[in-house]
């Protein structure tokens, strides 16, 4: 189980190659507070003083820190990590048993550890600034020697409260959301750390931990300057667990004082210093306590985390190279052969344009009506339900049908209701059909027209190689629209044309609807003859009927003003009541009267001659009207699909290539964007490190260590 955490090495130098912070590796997170002594920690476990020294706030950037385990044997570093190639010689290296690498200096080698300080100083610098800012950019430093245990560790910036000189004002919360950012990664191992000398029950390290592991499975606690307490005090309680306790441990060690540091004081005396100390102050707790048993603690906590997190991250890694993959066949090849290319190009959009259109698109939109689908429920829901909630009789009344058939009967007086009055009115109420239909014309061109952007988005991705290849196919179809947009509103317009230029009433459903009124009126009329009084005959009373048309006409027939004034004049109250305009002025007083401006008594009762007469009417209009609307139902959506529909369809692929298929336009269509080059290599060069990662954790199965 040891190798699994050079695996994890591995597995980091995988990533870093390609920049990379999209797999969250197994590593351990040092958290605590400004000179807390964090940095000692670190330098205890190394071995070496690598770290920036100073006041205020020294670690600017994150510090991903390797430690890698050699044999003791080996002076030289091994082949995979130094041998190179210069002029046919092979070189391994430089004497010395330790050394250090950063990723920024690439192949360099570093043996003189106080270098290594200042490339961190120096590299902090070039990122963060002088003026004491943080950058979440981290440096990356691995160190070899046969003293070091197995380890990734991370240093963080330490927690502040208040900024210090010209530090940004909210350096605390850039600082949190830096720390945040490591510790809230599920495969990290946070080691928070406190000082001995103050109280532990405030400790801001263990306080951020809780807010990411609030079960503290994945969190160890250190305790730091033992050797600083006041007199008197221990932190025997403290290291026990009893005033906070911590599920994977809290270990106390001692740190150098700024006095050792000054002094070059090695940290191998310094770690015999500490082992007396906890011997002399912490008998009991010694052997579970220092940096030795530190550094062994966070060697097995982060073996068995990384068995644990193997199985996950194996899954990650397998399913983003999937997604790089599709990524990379997406973005395509170098274009070798442009007329070729230009071809499959074209094809495929009108393949996929014409699938969209009858469902068979291999992406299918599920968040909304796309394609035929849409045009489907334009044609049967929005336009079906927009022409049945058009009244027949709509935007007509009783006064509008009376008024045209006394126009129709001219000066004479009509027996039977003229059949012209009918046609006018109906011709007039089928024109309100004319608007939803052109309606409906507009949404499935609407519709057409978003379709081109459904197969630019989901289906054709190869296009947003050549951006301005994709405008032209564009602007092609949106003209190809646009050019059978007028055809189709033409047709719509004839349909309705058609019906209004010949007014059937022989049609069959309009007879029988002829039929069952004629049978309802008569009926209607038998009922009244039964209702008359007994004392009057039936054969008078329905011999006046039928020859009392006249008299009809005479007491207030539909074009007899006389009979209605004078029925005025003698009647009741309530018929003068139903005028509403009074009759012109009688010529007195010296004002002239106009024949011709003669008022229509539009709010006055009906005749029973009247009301049968609109009755028909209007009942004739409601029945021809339903016919015509159930034709224009059914006809409208098929010159749709004729004339815009499957006209674009089928000629959608020749009028690209009529249009685009020229030698002169081909090398400008098919110039890719700018960054398209560049996001191919980088998506090459992710998959290309996804696979190794995967084959280094399939040599882990192989060799029994998972």
């Amino acid at each position: 189980m040891e190798a699994l955490i050079p695996v994890i090495n591995k597995l980091q130098d995988v990533f870093n190659t390609v920049g990379a912070d999209i797999i969250h590796l197994p590593q351990i997170a040092v958290v605590g507070t400004q000179s807390s002594g964090k940095s000692s920690v670190l330098e205890s476990l190394v071995g070496r003083d690598i770290l920036p020294r100073g006041t205020g706030i020294v670690t600017r950037r994150p510090l991903i820190l390797q430690l890698v385990h050699i044999d003791s044997e080996d002076s030289r570093k091994t082949s995979e990590e130094n041998e190179s190639k210069k002029n046919g010689r092979l070189y391994r290296g430089i004497d010395g048993e330790e050394w250090g690498k950063f990723l920024h200096t690439k192949n360099k080698t570093y043996t003189d550890f106080e270098e290594i300080r200042q490339e961190i100083e120096a590299e902090t610098e070039r990122i963060s600034g002088n003026n004491k800012g943080v950058s979440e950019e981290p440096i990356h430093l691995k160190i070899f020697s046969p003293h070091v245990v197995n380890l990734t560790l991370v240093d963080l910036p330490g927690l502040t409260k208040l900024p210090v000189g010209d530090q940004p004002k909210d350096i605390e919360i850039q600082i949190k959301e830096l720390i945040f950012k490591y510790i809230s990664n599920p495969n990290s191992i946070i080691l928070a750390v406190t000082a001995a000398n103050t109280d532990m029950a405030t400790s801001e390290a263990l306080k951020v931990a809780r807010e990411v592991d609030p079960d503290g499975r994945r969190t160890l606690a250190v305790v730091t300057k033992l050797d600083l307490m006041d007199a008197g005090t221990d932190a025997m309680d403290v290291l026990m667990g009893r005033v906070i306790p911590v599920k994977l441990g809290i270990i106390g060690v001692v740190n150098r004082s700024q006095l050792d540091i000054n002094q070059k004081k090695l940290v191998a005396d310094a770690a015999r210093d500490e082992y007396a100390f906890l011997q002399k102050r912490y008998p009991s707790l010694a052997n579970r306590n220092g940096t030795k048993y530190l550094a062994r603690t966070l060697n097995r906590l982060l073996m068995h985390h990384i068995r644990d997190c193997l199985p996950e991250l194996k899954t990650r890694i397998n399913v983003l190279a999937a997604q790089y993959q599709s990524l990379l066949n997406s973005y395509g090849e170098p274009v070798e052969d442009k007329s070729s290319t230009f071809l499959q190009l074209i094809t495929k959009f009108a393949a996929e344009y014409c699938h969209t259109i009858e469902g068979t698109a291999k992406y299918i939109e599920t968040t909304e009506l796309c394609g035929g689908a849409r045009i489907c429920y334009i044609f049967h829901e929005t336009f079906g339900r927009t022409l049945e909630s058009v009244d027949p009789l709509g935007n007509l009344t009783t006064i509008d049908v009376l008024t045209a058939i006394r126009n129709a009967t001219g000066p004479r007086p009509a027996l039977f209701v003229p059949e012209v009055s009918f046609e006018l009115l109906v011709k007039r109420q089928v024109k309100r059909l004319e608007e939803p239909s052109l309606r409906c014309v507009e949404l499935v061109h609407e519709e057409m027209q978003r379709i081109i952007q459904h197969c630019s988005n989901y289906s054709t991705q190869e296009l947003l190689r050549f951006p301005k290849l994709h405008d032209a196919i564009v602007e092609v179809v949106t003209s190809l629209l646009r050019k059978r947009l007028p055809v189709t509103n033409e047709m719509v317009h004839n349909l309705v044309a058609i019906e209004l230029a010949y007014i059937n009433t022989k049609h069959p459903d309009f007879a029988d609807a002829c039929g069952i009124m004629n049978n309802n009126i008569e009926e209607q009329r038998r009922n009244r003859m039964r209702d008359l009084p007994s004392a009057v005959p039936r054969d008078k009373t329905a011999g006046g009927s039928h020859s009392g048309s006249a008299g009809e006409q005479t007491d207030g027939g539909t074009g007899n003003w006389r009979g209605m004034l004078k029925k005025g004049d003698d009647g009741s109250v309530g018929d003068r009541a139903m005028l509403q305009h009074p009759l012109p002025a009688s010529p007195h007083r010296g004002h002239a009267v106009n024949l011709l401006d003669v008022p229509v008594p539009v709010s006055r009762r009906l005749s029973a001659r009247e009301q049968r007469d609109c009755e028909v009417i209007e009942r004739l209009i409601k029945s021809y009207f339903l016919i015509v609307r159930k034709n224009i139902q059914d006809s409208v959506p098929k010159a749709v699909m004729h004339f815009l529909v499957n006209h674009v369809k089928d000629s959608l692929q020749s009028e690209l290539v009529g249009q685009l298929y020229k030698a002169g336009l081909l090398d400008d269509l098919l110039t890719e964007s700018e960054d398209m080059a560049q996001r191919r290599n980088e998506a090459a060069d992710m998959l290309k490190a996804l696979q190794k990662a995967s084959q280094v954790i399939a040599e882990i199965r192989e060799t029994h260590l998972w």
